[in-house]
């Protein structure tokens, strides 16, 4: 009996105690879900960058083929009117060179509306100093407030009438005259049986730059644009007298490489667009220049150099 009470007691002891047993399962149904919604996550980002990227593609797809489509229909039109077609883009780029010329010295340097800060500046600084009073006495009225004008780069003067007179000239006279240039230019190089490689190009720059066309063209332009001012024909004449030179040593500069180019990659039909496009920066230039001059400048000038001449 006490070795069965022994035994009893012994079991007792050894039993496993009844602790109270946690769930494991409702831990594991957390982290699943922390799990699944991180999955989630990574996977809404990455679907994101993915159709960001595909949208940017589409966008770049769309523009090429946009592009394209205008391409074509530049083609079409250049084939059916040709006069036509690159008049109205001589119109267009020749307007956009005066603009450039116009807008981006003011941007660069500042234009007008610096200096009426400047004497807004001094003139209230002036006025504040006239109205103070004499050493020892206290000031019955504060001093007006000093109030400064737009700064240089709010303002930007734009000349209208004379990107209007560039326009006309792109459209009615330097398009179809080098319409016809071009044109002429092909038919010399193959009258002249002059084929192949450098000689082709050489032939036609030396031709254009040298012998007729850039002579005519920039004569072309400073006696339009003298005209369209309101300039006389013996005005006209003086000014072309006084700037052709010089216009033609930095045509010469400009142009040669460029037609070296254009006349040995580019097809005759597309030759005049080239240019029409490197004429932005050459209008800019021509613009910036040149500028348009004042009736007064102009007579003064054209007296004077009649006088010279008749003392000669």
């Amino acid at each position: 009996m006490i070795l069965g009470r022994f035994e009893k007691l012994s079991t007792e002891r050894t039993a496993t105690p009844n602790y109270p047993q946690h769930s494991s399962g409702s831990t594991g149904v957390q982290q699943q879900q922390r799990r699944a919604s991180s999955t989630k996550t990574e996977s809404e980002a990455s679907s994101g960058t993915k159709s960001s990227s595909s949208n940017d593609g589409n966008t770049n797809k769309k523009t090429s083929k946009s592009f394209m489509e205008f391409m074509e229909w530049y083609e079409e039109q250049l084939s059916a009117r040709p006069v036509f077609t690159k008049m109205v883009t001589g119109a267009l780029l020749w307007g956009l060179g005066d603009a450039v010329a116009q807008i981006m010295p003011q941007v660069a340097g500042g234009g007008g509306a610096e200096k009426l800060a400047d004497s807004s500046i001094s003139s209230s600084s002036s006025s504040s100093k006239d109205n103070q009073p004499p050493q020892g006495q206290a000031l019955v009225e504060p001093p007006p407030p000093v109030t400064l004008a737009p700064t240089a780069t709010s303002v930007v003067e734009y000349d209208w009438p004379r990107t209007m007179r560039a326009v006309l000239f792109g459209f009615a006279l330097h398009a179809p005259t080098s319409h016809l240039h071009y044109n002429f230019l092909e038919w010399m190089t193959v009258r002249a049986g002059i084929t192949g490689g450098i000689r082709v190009p050489l032939f036609k720059a030396f031709m254009e730059q040298f012998v007729y066309w850039s002579w005519i063209s920039n004569s072309m332009y400073h006696g339009a644009m003298g005209a369209m001012q309101g300039l006389n024909m013996t005005q006209i004449y003086h000014r072309i007298e006084d700037v052709l030179w010089e216009t033609q040593k930095a045509q010469w500069v400009f142009w040669i490489p460029v037609q070296l180019l254009n006349f040995r990659f580019v097809p005759v039909r597309h030759q005049l667009n080239v240019v029409l496009l490197t004429s932005i920066v050459w209008t800019a230039l021509l613009s910036a220049w040149y500028p348009p001059e004042k009736k007064d400048d102009s007579a003064s000038s054209s007296s004077t150099a009649s006088q010279k001449k008749t003392e000669n």
